[in-house]
């Protein structure tokens, strides 16, 4: 079954083991692959060239391969997955091409012009923190200071016109609004 030069399975052993346990194999790896034949099919051509690579299995003290094959293809199934999920989980094009690209002048514009119209819509107390905190850069103290009220009315209000804001700007989430709250510098200059 062996040839001393490449030390390999002869070509007639390896035939004869795909047609008498290979249907059976690609079974037991459609179930462990949850039905994808594709994956199944590729574990059971590598399970295939491990048994090419080991001419010695076919001498063990066996009554037939059919072990030997179930269980080298299951670890290699086990090592597929491992694999599969070591990786960070791949995208599709689509989602790619549905993002905005954020070096966009026109996309930064459009954003631009988002906020400025959603700030515009909010009450001239609420508008005036915002633009101390945000635009100007100021502390909560800082902006306390300079619109003649405590720093824990700039907090309030900044908190109320962000959650008023979030609703009036396409593609609002609650996660960025409650972030964006607690992004203002509270140190004093």
């Amino acid at each position: 079954m062996t040839t001393a030069t490449t030390a390999t399975t002869d070509e007639r052993a390896l035939e004869e083991l795909q047609r008498e346990h290979g249907p059976a194999l690609l079974n037991f790896l459609l179930g462990l692959t949850y039905g994808d034949r594709q994956r199944a099919e590729d574990l059971l051509q590598e399970t295939l060239v491990r048994a090419w690579q080991h001419p010695e299995a076919f001498e063990g003290p066996y009554e037939s391969m059919r072990p030997w094959l179930f269980t080298v293809g299951r670890r290699l199934a086990i090592d597929a997955r491992r694999s599969r999920m070591a990786r960070p989980t791949e995208i599709g094009d689509g989602a790619l091409a549905a993002a905005a690209d954020p070096s966009d002048p026109t996309e930064s514009a459009a954003v631009a012009l988002d906020v400025r119209a959603a700030v515009r819509g909010l009450s001239a107390e609420h508008r005036a923190v915002l633009v101390r905190l945000y635009f100007d850069g100021l502390t909560v103290n800082e902006a306390a200071r300079e619109l003649g009220i405590p720093a824990g009315t700039v907090k309030s209000r900044s908190f109320y016109a962000l959650r008023a804001l979030g609703p009036r700007l396409p593609g609002y989430s609650r996660m960025r609004s409650s972030h964006a709250a607690r992004s203002p510098r509270t140190m004093t200059a």
